[in-house]
């Protein structure tokens, strides 16, 4: 029974000591704190995007403005305002080298930037609408003076000399097609003018010659049998 008693006392939870609640208090304490700045922070963050709703808004019904740009903020501000420009169908672009000096620009729609605007906005330039198009002008006017020059610069080719002299030793001093015309037939090689190849008989004429030849051999044929039957 002793034992029982014994064994049910040690496992009992000790009392807590004064250094064990004074623990206990501090974490109560920084949990309390940490969930309140969470708190704050979704505070702020919504009443930060309520603020950026209503400029944007403004931005909107303002037909004198295009464009608008804010001032440099952090990360999470720029997340926000690119998601409320989204929603209210704008165009948004960060632009700055390091994180302290990125900032945000809205676009409308119809004034969406080019992509020589964006490169200035990229660069840290300002964006001159007159100088840019002065300066395509004289890009458009160099490229076609560099054009004008090639074409210039082009000249016809012009055979260096005329190839019935170089070959005239083989063709003659006539062009082929004339010469195929003043072609005169070779007697020694047996070369016959196509004209003089051409039949000019008639069927009937070719008919009545090939049955003529036919006669005469077989007469020819029919005699010699009969002399050799004489022998």
């Amino acid at each position: 029974m002793a034992d029982l008693l014994g064994s049910i006392l040690s496992s009992m939870e000790k009392p807590p000591t004064v250094g064990d609640q004074e623990s206990r208090r501090k974490a109560r304490e920084q949990a309390a704190r940490l969930k309140k700045m969470q708190e704050d922070e979704k505070k702020k963050k919504a009443e930060f995007r309520k603020r950026m709703e209503k400029e944007v808004s403004d931005f909107i019904q303002d037909s004198a403005l295009q464009k608008k740009k804010y001032a440099p903020m952090g990360k999470i501000e720029r997340s926000i305002l690119h998601d409320v420009a989204e929603v209210a169908g704008l165009t948004s672009f960060s632009f700055g080298e390091d994180e302290e000096s990125r900032y945000v620009m809205l676009f409308k729609k119809e004034f969406a930037p080019s992509d020589e605007e964006l490169e200035a906005y990229r660069k840290g330039e300002e964006w001159d609408p007159q100088k840019a198009e002065e300066k395509r002008r004289l890009k458009e006017l160099a490229a076609l003076e560099e054009e004008s020059a090639s074409r210039s610069d082009k000249r016809p080719v012009s055979p260096s000399s005329n190839y019935r002299d170089k070959y005239s030793h083989l063709i003659g001093t006539s062009a082929a097609k004339d010469a195929a015309h003043t072609l005169q037939a070779n007697r020694a090689y047996g070369c016959v003018p196509v004209a003089n190849k051409r039949d000019t008989r008639s069927i009937e004429e070719a008919m009545n010659e090939i049955r003529a030849k036919k006669r005469l051999k077989k007469d020819d044929d029919s005699g010699a049998g009969s002399s050799n039957a004489s022998l």
